[in-house]
């Protein structure tokens, strides 16, 4: 994002998302653009239309998340060749963050973006389906010139990762060990999430949720008389317990609930939630 960004520069975001661009583009004084997720039936998709007209000719950029942060939701591939279709049509570049790629409930990989346009860029890591964000390890793919011009960039934050983290991710990336830990990863997401799931269904009156297709997240809507970062507030500082509150995606009345940890961990996390909203229903 640092080396796309300007004054006046014209960036397209995919919302809800993870915010750092959407806030990075407002410090290098660029305007932003919103397009959004909508529910469609039982999933979550991408508003095409609403990308249609806010991509113009002065777009540089249209930064996406798939899988996303915080539905869960992946685009399918007819929607991801409509996407390529418009940035092609201004020539805009692709961002294409394919983070929880591999952390998919069914067992399959998310498509990705690349290889269907040549102006994208995806980035990946081993922070989500690895686990493994202690390494603090990371790639992009692009086109050679890209890949030059954002070394320069990279060569003024970090001069080559750890030793020990290198020789950790290659472990990690060999073919029979990604096959183990995403494997593992799958197992977590499929035991998990009928937990969350019969937690909403018991209180279908105050939270609802699209089922979440990849990602240990979930992104709950719930009908509570209360803004969401007041209710995370009053969590975490009652409760001690952290959720992400919708309006930090640029939605409020949802809370982004991460449902990855170990399933005593997860049950005792609702609890407290079930707690705080007992009180507010009191007062």
């Amino acid at each position: 994002m640092w080396s796309f960004l300007e004054r006046d520069v014209e960036i397209v975001v995919m919302l809800p998302n993870y915010m750092q661009i959407w806030g990075l583009t407002k410090t290098f004084g660029a305007k932003t653009k919103p397009f959004r997720l909508r529910v469609e039936g039982e999933e979550w998709a991408p508003d095409l239309r609403a990308l249609r007209k806010a991509v113009s000719k002065r777009t540089r950029l249209i930064a996406l998340c798939n899988p996303n942060n915080p539905t869960g939701a992946i685009i399918r591939e007819d929607a991801m060749d409509e996407i390529c279709d418009i940035a092609r049509r201004t020539g805009a570049w692709i961002l294409s963050d394919e983070v929880y790629q591999g952390a998919e409930l069914d067992g399959k990989t998310t498509p990705s973006f690349w290889g269907r346009y040549e102006k994208v860029i995806v980035t990946n890591g081993l922070s989500k389906a690895y686990g493994l964000a202690g390494l603090r390890v990371g790639w992009v793919a692009t086109t050679k010139d890209l890949v030059k011009r954002l070394w320069s960039y990279h060569d003024y934050t970090t001069i080559a990762p750890t030793a020990l983290s290198d020789y950790l991710a290659r472990k990690a990336l060999e073919p029979k060990m990604r096959t183990r830990i995403l494997a593992r990863t799958r197992g977590i997401l499929r035991s998990n999430l009928p937990v969350l799931k019969d937690w909403v269904s018991k209180r279908e009156k105050k939270f609802s949720f699209v089922t979440p297709r990849a990602g240990a997240i979930a992104y709950v809507r719930y009908n509570l008389n209360i803004k969401s970062t007041k209710f995370a507030r009053r969590l975490l500082k009652e409760k001690k317990t952290l959720v992400v509150p919708g309006d930090h995606f640029g939605m409020d009345g949802y809370l982004r609930i991460g449902y990855g940890s170990p399933v005593d961990y997860l049950v005792s996390g609702l609890g407290r939630i079930d707690e705080l909203v007992s009180q507010i229903k009191a007062s």
